[in-house]
């Protein structure tokens, strides 16, 4: 237990009205209780942990890519109908809506128990974990391509995570901050000792118990509709669902899930030769996603989406254009590897940014409150969006050619593009109340505007 005397109590009230812990000007103030990524060894072993689920879903999501191939070879009514092919890869997306629907136990995790330096880079671990567990089951898809049964062994593995995330769960601890919201500090304190050195524990104690004090006062049950009764929550929820959605929308979800099929009708016929390929361009979105976990709390949230979808509409724009060229001249394989570039060009350019960005920036740019309403809102956005997408892409490739779904994800891209230059703000480094200021001040403004119109 942390006991502070009058004096201090009384320095940390000052500090307090002056920064509050964890906010840049208190990093400024104190610059020796700022804390890095790998400084902490229980942090990361925490959000190791929790990132488990992350990798399950990654291998969920991913095995179905390879798998697919070989569901085709065993059954010729799946061969020839491109819905029944879209219908078995999308039906993972059902559990993931219902899911995200029903809770926002990622956000108030990784949002509530971190400190705000590096907040954007343990939120991005589990975006890592999800990577590298789409990395994983490309590697075991490739494995068991010679195995009788392929496909089955492909899905069947993907029950060893889920054991290991069971019992690893048994030891996770609560959130400190939803801890002294339930009135048990000395669990809230027992978590926070692991985390913050001395100086900054005590701010960060006093600073709880202050801010759970107020929202005791006006603690109320949440519902869907509050969110759109309050203009600034309205405001928030939009940039939020938008960032869930644009993810989805400039492609992400296909290149996941079909990126073996975009490869043999790019001319690469061979199941294994696909399979190896893919675990390629799955290893480099695992390793962006590494880049994005030290990006997104020095370069930011903003400039970091932005680059992202930058250099992936000019992806997209070569993965058109290889496949258009392809078609024309398919035993030309010059013109496959063209597409094959695009591919990897892509997946180098979302991964570090429009990966983890949108998780990250839901995870922190809502109030307290509304923060897992909010939150699982914004995320059956995200994967009702990659359910359109993983539905619709072989039946429109199928209607306007491979190359024209990639101009429409690309026109996609762009108007994602502009929604961030236009309503996302920049969240690297505030605390959350200091991001609810800034949708407060964006309410005000828009009311001004209103009047004066």
């Amino acid at each position: 237990m942390v006991h502070t005397d009058s004096n201090t109590n009384t320095n940390s009230n000052s500090m307090s009205r002056e920064a509050r812990p964890g906010s840049a000007r208190y990093l400024e103030l104190y610059p020796d209780r700022k804390m890095s990524y790998f400084e902490n060894p229980y942090v990361l072993s925490v959000t190791a942990a929790a990132g488990i689920g992350g990798l399950l879903f990654g291998y969920d999501t991913g095995v179905i890519s390879g798998a697919i191939l070989y569901i085709k070879d065993d059954f010729e009514v799946v061969r020839r109908s491109s819905f029944l092919q879209e219908t078995i890869v999308s039906m993972a997306l059902v559990g993931a809506i219902i899911g995200a629907s029903t809770g926002g136990w990622i956000n108030d995790v990784f949002g509530q128990s971190s400190p705000a330096e590096i907040r954007g880079s343990l939120v991005s671990t589990n975006v890592l974990m999800i990577t590298g567990g789409q990395f994983l089951s490309y590697l075991i898809n490739l494995v068991f391509t010679e195995v009788p049964g392929t496909w089955r062994w492909m899905l069947g593995f993907a029950g060893l995570p889920a054991v290991i995330q069971f019992f690893v769960m048994l030891c996770m601890p609560e959130s400190p901050r939803w801890l002294f919201r339930k009135n048990r500090k000395a669990e809230a304190i027992s978590v926070l000792t692991n985390i913050y050195n001395y100086e900054r524990l005590v701010d960060q104690i006093d600073y709880l118990t202050a801010l759970c004090d107020q929202e005791h006062q006006k603690q109320k049950t949440i519902r869907i509709m509050d969110v759109f009764r309050s203009k600034e929550i309205r405001i928030a929820f939009f940039v939020g669902a938008g960032l869930q959605g644009f993810q989805q929308l400039s492609g992400i979800g296909i290149v996941t899930y079909y990126s073996h099929t975009i490869i043999e009708m790019v001319g690469f016929n061979s199941n294994q030769l696909a399979l190896l390929l893919s675990l390629i361009v799955a290893g480099m979105n695992a390793a962006g996603t590494i880049v994005g976990i030290y990006l997104i709390d020095h370069a930011g949230r903003r400039k970091l989406a932005l680059t992202s979808l930058s250099g992936a509409i000019v992806a997209l724009a070569i993965l058109s254009a290889g496949s258009h060229l392809q078609a024309s001249e398919p035993t030309n394989r010059t013109y496959g590897w063209i597409a094959i570039i695009g591919l990897a060009l892509y997946i180098l350019f979302f991964a570090p940014g429009m990966g983890p960005v949108p998780w990250t920036m839901n995870s922190e740019i809502y109030p307290e409150e509304f923060r897992a309403v909010c939150g699982g809102m914004s995320a059956t956005v995200n994967w009702s969006c990659r359910l359109i997408m993983s539905m619709g892409f072989l039946s429109i490739s199928d209607a306007v050619g491979l190359d024209g779904s990639f101009v429409i994800l690309c026109v996609l891209a762009v108007v994602g593009f502009f929604f961030v230059l236009f309503f996302v703000p920049e969240t690297k480094g505030l605390t959350f109340e200091e991001v609810e200021l800034i949708w407060k001040r964006r309410a005000l403004h828009k009311a001004f505007l209103s009047e004066l119109l």
